[in-house]
């Protein structure tokens, strides 16, 4: 998997991970999180290969749902863009302490 994919699917992991299954929940930390293989993650979970495959596909599809509807990771990314384009413009503490503020809100 690209390194491009990887981060974009971290960010929709820590965004709507919870939404997943715990066995999703499981099976996705072991295979984006530790960086397991399918085999490692299949022999650890009693389950074969396949299904180790299905459930990392579907739970690629299922953030990627969540995304289209909720646009939750997009809209954050745009707006850290946005503060750092008015941290450039400013040289007003006030307003650089409210930026720094509302980056913080993001986390």
């Amino acid at each position: 998997m690209p390194m491009n994919d990887r981060f974009e699917i971290n960010d929709l992991l820590d965004a709507y991970g919870v939404l997943l299954t715990e066995k999703q929940q499981k099976i996705a930390d072991l295979y984006f999180h530790e960086d397991c293989s399918y085999q490692e993650i299949a022999e650890m979970e009693g389950i074969s290969r396949a299904a180790v495959y299905d459930a990392v596909h579907k739970c690629r599809v299922e953030l990627n749902r969540y995304e289209s509807l909720l646009h939750h990771v997009n809209l954050s990314k745009r707006r850290l863009s946005l503060y750092g384009i008015l941290e450039k413009t400013t040289q007003d503490e006030t307003v650089l302490s409210l930026i720094e503020e509302l980056r913080n809100t993001e986390n």
